[in-house]
Parts: C-alpha cells; structure tokens; sequence
C-alpha cells in the first residue's frame, strides 16, 4: 500500500488533464496551457506523429470556456477535398446524387465548442481558402445551400509538417498559416523527454491490467534499459504500442524481452552491442537523463541542477561516476 500510494502521489505530481510528464519542457508547456485556453485564440499544435497533439487539443478544450460543449475531431490528411467539405460544412438534400436529406457537418456539430483539425497541413490550398473564409467572417454555408450560417466555433489545428517551409515552397498559403499560427504550442519527440519514459511504462501497464484483468508487476531491468536507450519514432503511440503487444504474451510477473515485439528485440540487442553493453538499468535512465538535461541546458551545471531538482555537488558527483562528457559551463545564471 505504501509503495502505491507512493505511486499516485509521484503520478500526480506529473499529471495535467490526461497527460504525463516531469521534462522540463513538457512541464512549461503545462504552464502556459491555461492562458491559452481561455483566451479563445486558434491554437496550432506542432509536433510529430504519436506524440499526443489531440490529447493536447482535449486539455486545451477541457480548460477553456467551451469546455461543456462539443469537442469535435476531424482528420484532414485522411480524406480528399470533395469528402473534406461536406465533412466540414454538411450538405443539403439534392446537393449531390445521394445526398437524400441534410446533414449538418462537423462544424455545426462543434457549434458552442472546439473543432480539432488534425494533419491541417495536408489540406490542399483550395481548402485552405474556404476555412480561411470560416475563421476570418465566422460564416460559411453547407454544400447545396444558399443559406449562411454563422459558427460560433474555436479552432485548434494540428500537423506533424514543417508548415514554414510548405509556405516557402507556396505548397500552403501564407494568409492561412498567419490564421491558424496565433498560439502555437509545440509537443517535443519521446527522444527528448527520456525521463518520461518509465512514468509512461508505469501508467499503461496501470491501465493494461485494468483493462485485461492481468497483473503485471513492471518491467525487467533489461527491458527498461533498452526502452531507455531507444529513439522511439513512432513516439508515445509506439512506446503504448510495444507493451500492448507484451501484455498479449506476458500473463503475469514482469515482462521480458521476449515478451516484446521482434522489430524492438532486434533492434534493441543492436543497441547494447553497439554501445555500452548490458549495464544496469538506474545507471543508464541516470546517464540518458542528465545528458538530456546538460543538452537542454548547453552543459550549464546550474541550470541543470535546477532543472532536475538536485543539488550542484550531486549533479557533479554524478556526472563524474557516470563518465559523461558534458562540456559544461560553471558560470553563474544571467541575473544571479
């Protein structure tokens, strides 16, 4: 009981809406998030795939005004033009050959609350002219239909693109991205946010068990190492991913390497071969932490320390019996 209540107290140190975090740059992020909020502002949320952007966009609803409406998610990437508007606008009976009777679209269903247009970066231009219109007059009229309709809608954009250098190729209108880039928020990769990693390990085996009814205790040493030492391109998805698939094959206990998937086996037993061998699985979530950290940092020792909540003389001590180079800056912090 003691080491789970232990368990709750450390998870909700770390937790905002739904998402887990103790990085440093996670956690500033979770600062401003309020603010951003209930300003009402269009949100772009950038990052790679899998790491969470429509969590994001449900906290950002959950803590705005809009919060007790509708929050309504769509998928730009996944559907051509024609299929996209009368996704987003709806359509009026008659507009095309089975259109029987009106259907409103995912923007009268979002009336009140939050749109989430995921992947904005693959809607073509023509698109982009028309929910340009949408956030600049807060109008727009369904397909068949002569009617205008006012929405009364908070946007909140997502792409794993580069929509910079789509504007510098003119592939993605400038206007458009100047519309939709008011607060941008910015998800880093799992790579750069290690630390999360065994909060993350703890909280889905959590779940898993709750919803298989099994009783995984955790990882083994080795596991845990090699999840460590991993990049992770799929993200939290693929780390959520890798132990669904080891709950199939590990009924209880901890689960092993074999209980992983065979792309990860392969790769993770590279991984050791290549550098530093077995090791032991404190040492290497150690190492990985505070290189992440002095990098974060510019190898400033200070900032470091305070970044993880140690003392200097034990970031020091740890740097020295770990042997990691960090080419660090002892200086004093601006203002200090």
């Amino acid at each position: 009981s003691a080491v789970e209540a232990l368990r709750k107290e450390l998870e909700g140190r770390y937790t905002f809406m739904d998402m887990l975090s103790r990085n440093h740059g996670m956690l500033e992020l979770f600062g401003i998030l309020p603010d951003a909020a209930v300003s009402g502002s269009t949100v772009l949320i950038v990052g790679e795939s899998g790491t969470g952007k429509e969590l994001l966009a449900r906290a950002v609803h959950g803590l705005s005004p809009r919060s007790q409406k509708s929050f309504v998610a769509v998928n730009c990437g996944a559907l051509p033009d024609t299929l996209l508007e009368s996704e987003l606008f709806g359509y009026k009976a008659g507009a095309f050959t089975d259109a029987k009777k009106d259907r409103p679209g995912r923007f009268a269903l979002a009336e009140g609350g939050t749109l989430f247009l995921d992947e904005i970066g693959d809607v073509s231009p023509a698109m982009q002219v028309r929910l340009l219109r949408v956030l600049q007059e807060k109008t727009y009229e369904p397909l068949g239909g002569s009617e205008t309709i006012r929405a009364d809608v908070r946007v909140i954009a997502a792409t794993h693109r580069n929509l910079e250098s789509l504007v510098a190729e003119e592939r993605f209108r400038q206007d458009f991205y100047y519309r939709i880039n008011v607060v941008r928020l910015r998800l880093p990769p799992l790579r750069e946010r290690k630390e999360d990693i065994p909060l993350l390990v703890e909280h889905f085996i959590s779940r898993f068990n709750r919803l298989q009814g099994k009783s995984v205790a955790g990882l083994t040493d080795s596991v845990l190492s090699d999840l460590m030492a991993y990049d992770f391109p799929g993200n939290v998805r693929e780390l959520e991913n890798i132990l669904e698939h080891a709950f199939v094959l590990c009924r209880g206990g901890l689960i092993e390497l074999r209980h992983l998937p065979e792309p990860f086996r392969s790769g993770s037993r590279a991984v050791r071969t290549a550098t530093k061998g077995e090791g032991t699985s404190l040492e290497e979530m150690e190492r990985i932490i505070i290189e992440s950290a002095l990098k974060r940092n510019r190898g400033n020792r200070l900032r470091t320390a305070l970044e993880l909540k140690i003392a200097r003389t034990t970031l020091s001590r740890k740097i020295k019996s770990l042997g990691i180079e960090s080419n660090s800056r002892r200086g004093r912090m601006p203002g200090k």
